[in-house]
């Protein structure tokens, strides 16, 4: 079963780039653009961290590797009505610019992104 922890070290990867990219968006937000937008990116960054981990739990579900509990399952069905949600709750009820909301909610992707990269570059081709 080395493959499944690859993948589980993938995904531990994939948390920690996210968590690195949240931080450094944010960062980089407060410093150009003020608190308003970090805490939006933050927000969104989040939101984004959510998706992903919903969208493991699909992959998984699919696998049959783990079983996620029946309320779990009724989120994953809904999760991008519930992103949805969430960006207008942040955007329109608690006022936040879209751009850095928009911009937080691509913080796992872009983490994925870092990921694959990685895993390009560390393992050797095979001929």
């Amino acid at each position: 079963m080395p493959l499944l922890s690859d993948g589980d070290q993938s995904l531990r990867r994939v948390l920690i780039l996210t968590i690195v990219v949240t931080l450094a968006g944010a960062i980089a937000f407060l410093a150009f653009r003020g608190f308003e937008s970090a805490a939006g990116f933050l927000m969104g960054a989040i939101v984004s961290l959510l998706n992903f981990q919903g969208m493991s739990a699909v992959v998984n579900l699919l696998l049959g590797l783990k079983r996620p509990a029946p309320f779990a399952i009724v989120l994953i069905l809904l999760r991008y009505g519930l992103v949805g949600c969430a960006v207008y709750v942040i955007v329109k009820i608690l006022g936040f610019t879209l751009a850095p909301v928009i911009s937080g909610l691509f913080a796992a992707f872009a983490a994925v992104v870092l990921e694959t990269l990685y895993e390009l570059i560390s393992r050797p081709a095979n001929h």
